[in-house]
Formats: C-alpha cells, sequence, structure tokens
C-alpha cells in the first residue's frame, strides 16, 4: 500500500534552488489556490472535477512560463493519474516531469526527489518495479542527505522503496526498509497514519515469505497495530484519512477482520460526502 507524496512549500522554496529566480518574463500561477482547491475536489473525490483543474493550471503555468509553477502541477497531475489507472497519460507526465526537472536544475534537490519517489511510485504501480527502483534510489540519496531522521517524506520513501523490492521478491531487503519507515514514522509529527499503511505491508510481507498459516500470528499482531493507529484520537478526519481507510480497508477484510474493514469503509464515506 502506497503513501501519497506531495511538493511542500519547504521543499518548493528550497533556497539553492532555482525556482526561486525571478524572470521578467514569467507570470507565476498562484499555488496557495491550486492547491487548496485540488484539495477540495479531492476530499468530495470529485475526479472529474480535479482533473479538469489540473489540466487548467497547467496550461496556465505554460503560458505564463511559470516552470515551476508546472512543475508543481506536473508531480500532482502523476498522483492522479496514477490513481485513476491512466497509464498513458501517467507516462507522459513522467517524461513532461523529468524534462522540467533537467531545466530547473532540481536533481540533487528535496523537491526533485520527491519527484523522483512519484515518477517511481507510477511505474511500480503499473507493474514495473525494476524501473522504479532506479528513482526511488535516487530519492534515497538526497533526502538521507538533507531532511531530517523524523521527516514523514522519508519514511514515506521506505515504505514505497519496500513495495517495489516485494514485487521483485527481494523479501529481506524489503523488512529492512519497512523498519526504517517505521523507526521514521514513530517520531514524526502525525505518523499513525503512515505507521499503520506500513504495518499492513509487512502483513502482506510475511505472507509471502513464509505462508499465510505460518505467518498467522505476526499477521493478527501487525493488523491490531495498524487498527490501534488508525483510530488515534490524534488524526484529522479529513481527505486524507478518508483516502486512507478506503485504501486499508481492503487488507483488513483480506485477513478476516470484516466489521473493521466495513467501519472504514463507511468512515471514508462520511468524510467525503462531508458528514
Amino acid at each position: 500500500m502506497e503513501e501519497k507524496n506531495i511538493i511542500k512549500a519547504e521543499d518548493y522554496e528550497e533556497p539553492r534552488c532555482l525556482l526561486n529566480m525571478k524572470r521578467d518574463n514569467v507570470n507565476p500561477i498562484d499555488t496557495g489556490r491550486f492547491i487548496e482547491k485540488l484539495d477540495e475536489y479531492l476530499g468530495k473525490n470529485d475526479l472529474q472535477g480535479a482533473l479538469r483543474h489540473l489540466l487548467y493550471w497547467r496550461e496556465e503555468a505554460k503560458s505564463g512560463n511559470d516552470l515551476r509553477g508546472e512543475f508543481l502541477v506536473l508531480n500532482e497531475m502523476m498522483g492522479y493519474y496514477r490513481k485513476n489507472n491512466k497509464k498513458a497519460e501517467a507516462y507522459k507526465a513522467i517524461e513532461d516531469t523529468l524534462e522540467v526537472i533537467k531545466k530547473l536544475g532540481l536533481e540533487e534537490e528535496i523537491s526533485g526527489g520527491t519527484a523522483y519517489v512519484n515518477i517511481a511510485t507510477v511505474y511500480k504501480t503499473f507493474f514495473d518495479s525494476e524501473a522504479a527502483i532506479p528513482f526511488f534510489e535516487k530519492a534515497k540519496v538526497i533526502y538521507e542527505k538533507l531532511l531530517k531522521n523524523n521527516d514523514s517524506r522519508l519514511g514515506g520513501l521506505y515504505n514505497n522503496l519496500a513495495l517495489a523490492l516485494v514485487d521483485l521478491k527481494r523479501y529481506d531487503k524489503a523488512l529492512s526498509y519497512y523498519e526504517k519507515a517505521l523507526t521514521v514514522m514513530e517520531k514524526a509529527e502525525n505518523g499513525e497514519q503512515e505507521e499503520a499503511i506500513t504495518y499492513l505491508n509487512m502483513a502482506n510481507l510475511k505472507e509471502a515469505t513464509i505462508g499465510i498459516e505460518a505467518a498467522e500470528k505476526d499477521i493478527n499482531e501487525y493488523i491490531e497495530k495498524a487498527k490501534t493507529l488508525l483510530d488515534s484520537k490524534n488524526l484529522k478526519r479529513n481527505g486524507y484519512h478518508a483516502f486512507v481507510c478506503e485504501k486499508c480497508a481492503p487488507t483488513f477484510e483480506y485477513y478476516g477482520y470484516f466489521l473493521y474493514a466495513n467501519e472504514l469503509k463507511e468512515r471514508s464515506k462520511r468524510i467525503y460526502e462531508g458528514n
């Protein structure tokens, strides 16, 4: 189960980044407005509205020669196309993103690293984990150099890299990265949901490694830990929580936690409907 990766403000405004260089012929987009409205569409699960929004702001950035704005929009587009199973569009967004990264000189910056994670996650989603690994590795070098060891982006990277390694049956290496992810998320602010995702992924890994019967005890322990984390009173019941609940429910269902899976689905539905 993948974790969401976004370009954060601290990425976007990194001091060494060419994104902050002012050019006379650039008409920058309103990034705050773009993100706020996109979150509104996604929070309501309005996928068509979100797509129209992305396409509009991509054109606005291009017409204004705003490469930094286009870079931001492209990262969100990759996530949108990935989640909605639009492979051709997602791959074209990857191609365009890599071109913008090069133009802006972001190959060794945090924002570049986040884009590499998003690119890798697209490849993994479309069953090409071999292609994903090099981009995860590029991001890993950047993140481990520039981020603190309690930064949720680092934990997300480790979790998503482990998923790709599981696809390639490199189970021991995958486990080491899940453990790294937990170490980061335990220290991260509001890291409970990401911890829960990692525990569910570890349950799947345990089953893949030794079989479901032999792994039953460990699987149940992981599932119970994930359940406790998702029910934490510290969590905001927002669009992201709805997304996490929706994505986690099938794993609980698979391992026999039917009532809790239904509870997560209902929770997600209520949030999307604004109740």
